[in-house]
């Protein structure tokens, strides 16, 4: 059998597949090489002129604060219970300033987000007001402006003070009154007493309540503590208390309260005891108002209201003229007013004989001259009196009648 040299046949197959695979290969790597030349410029150039450019963001202009004023400005016949406003819009408020004329300004708050600038109280009638204000926005940049507006001319003034004023000490019993000269309408005084404080050191509770159309009256829960500073604030100008009827003032007072004058009368036995800080004084013989229905003193606690060292009893001004039944016309020394209606402690050295006695007098409280004389020099205005033993009931109007009710049932007087 002859032998050959050749490798066997099976192998030659083999070194064919591999010969194609490199063909193949050679054939994809051309493929792959025409494919990217074809995404690629022909030039450097080109390829940089076709990239978008690439920039930084600007900032964006911040627009100014802008500022409303209301009323607006030029406004005329503005009602004086009107509330200016300042509102900014896109910032926030650095100042709000609002005069009058002469010069007195009007506060105001300010909400918490500092955009909203608010008065409070109320506009004089009759008055100018000139109004300014300023804002800033985020990026620090101000805004100003202002406005000037008029209020109404009113028909008339609403009238009224603060009882009690001035640097005289006052009684333990002394309420604080704001007192109109016309009545206030009734729609009207929950406006008024929303604008009044009395703040005082010690500190006291208190309510405030009307005792009638004209009088808004504040008594603490007891009567003061000697030596007690109160201060009374009625911030009420601008309030419109009856039909074309405007106040055009704020007010206040202050005043110290003196000792502790506490007197009780009795109508049965005729006998006044006087107290000074829970210490009885002295004892003085009475006569007060004959039994009658007109003529009998009335029972509750009361308050001295003024003093006078001489004063006319006139029986005209309770309505009993000159020739009727019952009508008098004396002049009296040492009085002191306890009623609206004409109830005085006062010297009567006509009724001496009755005193300690009888009750003979048209209602008021008699005492012989010189007790009369020595309980006036050691008396003032808002000292206590309470009578005990009479049949006849206090009005609830007829003076500083409070002290009759307890706080809660005072409270109930409050148009609020």
């Amino acid at each position: 059998m002859r032998q050959t040299n050749q490798a066997p046949s099976q192998n030659r197959p083999a070194s064919g597949r591999l010969a194609r695979r490199a063909l193949v290969w050679s054939s994809l790597v051309a493929a792959a090489a025409i494919a990217i030349a074809g995404c690629q410029s022909s030039t450097p150039q080109a390829a940089a002129h076709d990239r978008p450019s690439v920039t930084s963001p600007s900032t964006p202009a911040v627009e100014p604060a802008s500022l409303t004023i209301s009323p607006t400005d030029g406004s005329t016949s503005v009602r004086p219970d009107a509330t200016i406003t300042v509102s900014a819009d896109g910032g926030t408020l650095q100042d709000v300033s609002v005069r009058s004329g002469d010069g007195a300004a009007v506060e105001g708050t300010l909400n918490d987000a500092k955009t909203t600038w608010t008065a409070k109280g109320g506009l004089r009638p009759s008055a100018t007001y000139q109004v300014s204000a300023s804002a800033v926005n985020e990026a620090g940049e101000a805004t100003s402006q202002t406005a000037t507006l008029t209020t109404l001319k009113p028909r008339d003034t609403a009238t009224y003070g603060i009882i009690p004023s001035g640097s005289t000490p006052v009684g333990v019993g002394m309420p604080v009154a704001i007192q109109f000269v016309t009545p206030v309408d009734a729609d009207t005084r929950a406006a008024v007493e929303r604008r009044v404080s009395v703040t005082s050191t010690p500190a006291m509770k208190g309510a405030w309540g009307w005792l009638d159309g004209r009088q808004l009256i504040w008594r603490p829960a007891t009567y003061w503590k000697p030596g007690t500073k109160v201060t009374v604030k009625a911030n009420i100008a601008g309030i419109e208390t009856h039909n074309g009827l405007w106040t055009d003032h704020d007010a206040s007072s202050t005043f110290t309260i003196g000792d502790a004058m506490v007197s009780t009368v009795n109508t049965k036995t005729h006998r006044m005891t006087v107290t000074r800080n829970g210490k009885v004084l002295r004892v003085l013989k009475v006569s007060t108002g004959r039994p009658g229905s007109d003529t009998e003193t009335r029972n509750g606690i009361k308050v001295i209201l003024s003093r006078e060292s001489q004063h006319t009893m006139d029986s005209a001004t309770i309505g009993i003229k000159k020739g009727e039944k019952g009508y008098y016309n004396i002049d009296t020394k040492w009085a002191m007013r306890l009623t609206w209606s004409g109830e005085f402690l006062h010297s009567a050295p006509w009724s001496v004989g009755a005193q300690g006695n009888a009750n003979v007098s048209h209602g008021c409280t008699n005492l012989a001259p010189a007790d009369a004389k020595w309980l006036f020099d050691h008396s003032r205005m808002g000292d206590v009196v309470k009578f005990v033993g009479s049949t006849r009931k206090l009005e609830e109007y007829n003076g500083y009648t409070m002290w009759n009710e307890t706080l809660a049932q005072w409270a109930k007087h409050s148009a609020l």
